[in-house]
């Protein structure tokens, strides 16, 4: 058993999100593995740029409401209690919904990758406005 301390919160960089977005470190590998996990706090109309994992990425909704929308237009609400599974390799981003915040367990395997996240451009307001609209009959 091994007992991590606290890490500190951290604001996250303007080149991978949109607006205020917080990260607390939770786990990040032990040498055998590189299970990595960090809680995330969106406030409204924030969200990450378009990106991808190399091997999926479980997100976990403790409180408020998001959403998570794909490149093909898909876009699901997330509660607090649900869960999103993204498969590898596809481009997705997250955020609060326009008008509420949302924090998530972010779960990964970055397991014989360097890069377990592929990053991309920003989401547009069209983007993003367009993927509120599609959870608008999810509430």
């Amino acid at each position: 058993m091994q007992k991590n301390p606290r890490a500190g919160t951290m604001r996250m960089a303007a080149a991978s999100f949109t607006d205020e977005v917080w990260l607390d470190p939770v786990f990040d590998g032990d040498g055998s593995s590189r299970l990595t996990v960090v809680l995330v706090r969106f406030t409204p109309g924030a969200r990450s740029n378009w990106h991808s994992h190399a091997n999926g990425q479980l997100l976990v909704c403790t409180d408020g409401v998001g959403l998570v929308a794909t490149r093909d237009g898909n876009a699901v609400l997330l509660r607090a209690g649900e869960s999103v599974w993204t498969p590898a390799g596809e481009e997705h981003f997250h955020g609060g919904t326009a008008e509420h915040m949302m924090c998530h367990y972010a779960i990964l395997d970055a397991a014989g990758h360097a890069d377990a996240t592929t990053w991309r451009e920003a989401v547009t307001d069209e983007q993003y406005a367009a993927a509120n609209a599609a959870v608008a009959v999810q509430r």
